[in-house]
């Protein structure tokens, strides 16, 4: 199928970092970096104390070019290792980029530690001075790791030993999936997901079926990554005194605790939603009961149909350059400079990204395309985290240029969001509408409640581990199916296959925490888009300016020029309310003329 897609030879250039893994530029930069941090350690290590304002600055201008040259590095080694998760050269190749970034974070690690530990009135007189401006934000933010920093001795061990630990582990988790062969043809991942949303129900019975078989047939070592994730993550919160296994992504995305527990539970007390909107789906499937495979398959007036790759790409550039000439022309740039990896192929590991790289070089995006209107959402959703990265990258260079996962996930929602409005705008008959608009509320769903409900999951994982010890494969599951019927309730039947597909999903593993970053982007995506609905063009130089905003600054403060006020618990209400609003919006077409 993917031969007629038109998406084969959409392959990305890594030749813009790295000629090959044999590229003698690679040695030759791996060397300068370490000449450089030992220059750096040397000049700096011990007399921060004693540093002046342009002397500061002198420092983090050089500590920020050595992170982007490593950056560049490492980032070549993983985009490479990613479409050939099954070449052992690729692999070790990675593993020693790996080793070298752990060093490097080794030797300047002191810099962190020492700026964190300056009084607060000496601190307080180098970020006042004009002259720190730029990287005030950054700084302020490190200092907020204090309570959490180790020993200089201790830090240098974690950062010796961080290669054979969770990124290890990790690792190890794509070279299974990746390799993974699922039902009598050995179909990849991409491929047997991607039955669960076929008109047919046999065939989605059946990639139930092969999904399960697959994943069940490398439980045990499925099982054994994630307890050893688990326990790594409980080590490493009680060595940095975090009260709570969610405390660090809290902190890293700059967000009160407060606030995320506001988010977890406005969306929790509207499962209703969800669940109203199945019970409307299995009455429109004609179903006497609706099970877990049937919860994405298309409505039987959907006009569903394959969308060749070229027709998606203008689908997105004609959405983006709808709402903003600009965002429409960096986009671009991701087809004409070969940014993009899109064909399913073997040894590539599933799922789609975006990967920031470094300013001086561009993002890179990687998709699976396999041509239904999902993918198309999806293109437009890494695009958006494309365009975000672009925009941050150039305007705010590496350092400011990272933005907390609840800002960036909003840029990629947003993009999401202009794809389905363009799509609802050019639609003309009720079936059509009908089948977009359930189409966006499944894909809310995903986004908002189930995302919330594996945020339940991995809050009793890792509590569990905490209080009881290493789970079972069958203790894994029954917290999944547990969690997970919270949201369904009787409107979904969960199947004995559902209880491991838990097994499969790589946020839980990669960045502990994450998921909930998904429902905030999502409801402040509808926030954001109502904001435009009712200013129109004024609201666009606004939210491009969000964009270029990259992480200078909070997402409270960010997010102040458009009067949202994060610890307001009624804003997450309004998003809620907008879901609900969709969710009538469709009733109405099924129940009109």
């Amino acid at each position: 199928m993917k031969d007629k897609l038109g998406s084969e030879d959409v392959l990305w250039d890594l030749t813009h970092l790295y000629q090959g893994q044999n590229d003698e530029n690679i040695e030759t930069d791996i060397d300068s970096v370490k000449k450089r941090v030992t220059a750096f350690s040397t000049h700096y290590k011990g007399n921060l104390i004693r540093i002046s304002p342009d002397e500061l600055l002198e420092a983090v201008t050089e500590m920020e070019d050595i992170y982007q040259k490593s950056v560049r590095i490492s980032t070549f080694a993983y985009l490479n290792f990613t479409t050939r998760t099954n070449d052992a050269q690729a692999g070790a190749f990675l593993q020693k980029v790996q080793e070298i970034l752990a060093w490097v974070q080794k030797e300047i690690l002191f810099f962190d530690l020492e700026w964190a530990s300056m009084q607060d009135d000496k601190a307080r007189t180098l970020l006042d001075d004009p002259l720190i401006q730029k990287y005030r934000h950054y700084l302020e933010k490190l200092r907020k790791y204090r309570p959490h920093q180790l020993t200089e001795i201790e830090e240098r061990l974690l950062a010796e030993l961080s290669p054979t630990g969770t990124s290890s582990w990790n690792k190890l988790f794509e070279k299974v999936l990746s390799q993974m062969k699922f039902g009598e043809t050995g179909r990849a991942e991409e491929e047997v997901l991607s039955d669960l949303y076929n008109p047919d129900r046999e065939i989605r019975i059946q990639a139930s079926h092969d999904l399960t078989g697959g994943l069940s047939s490398q439980l045990h070592i499925l099982t054994h990554i994630f307890n050893n994730i688990l326990a790594d993550k409980m080590i490493m919160d009680r060595l940095r005194k975090y009260p709570e296994w969610i405390s660090s992504m809290n902190l890293d995305n700059e967000l009160d605790e407060t606030i995320v527990m506001a988010l977890v539970d406005a969306v929790t007390a509207r499962y209703d939603i969800p669940r109203r909107y199945y019970r409307l789906k299995k009455a429109l499937l004609g179903y006497d009961e609706l099970f877990d495979y049937d919860r994405y398959a298309p409505l039987p007036t959907s006009p569903e149909r394959t969308v060749p790759w070229n027709e998606a790409r203008e689908i997105v550039l004609q959405a983006y350059h709808d709402f903003s000439p600009e965002m429409k022309d960096i986009a671009q740039k991701f087809f004409d400079g070969n940014w993009i990896h899109a064909p399913v192929m073997p040894g590539k590991r599933g799922g789609a990204f975006s990967d920031p790289c470094t300013p001086e070089v561009h993002p890179y995006v990687m998709l699976n395309y396999m041509g239904d209107k999902r993918d198309v959402e999806t293109m437009g959703h890494e695009l958006g985290h494309g365009v975000h990265q672009y925009l941050a990258g150039r305007q705010q260079g590496f350092l400011n240029s990272s933005t907390p996962l609840p800002m960036a996930e909003t840029a990629s929602v947003f993009g999401e969001m202009l794809v389905f409005r363009s799509l609802m705008d050019k639609a003309k008959t009720k079936d059509e509408k009908l089948s977009l608009l359930t189409n966006k509320l499944e894909q809310i769903f995903a986004t908002v409640f189930r995302q919330v409900a594996m945020n339940r999951f991995e809050n009793i994982i890792h509590n569990e581990r905490r209080d009881v010890g290493e789970l079972s494969s069958q203790r894994f599951g029954e917290l999944w199916i547990h969690t997970q019927k919270e949201m369904f309730e009787d409107t979904v039947t969960l199947t004995g296959n559902y209880n491991v597909w838990w097994s499969y999903i790589p946020h839980f593993l990669e960045s502990p925490g994450y998921v909930y970053a998904y429902a905030f982007g999502e409801l402040l995506v509808l926030s954001l888009y109502k904001r435009f609905m009712e200013e129109g063009e004024g609201f666009v130089p606004k939210y491009m300016e969000l964009l270029a905003s990259g992480g200078k600054d909070t997402p409270a403060k960010l997010l102040e020029g458009f009067g949202i006020r994060l610890d307001d618990a009624g804003f997450w209400q309004d998003g809620l309310d907008i879901i609900d609003g969709m969710l009538e919006q469709a009733e109405k077409l099924v129940t009109g003329p």
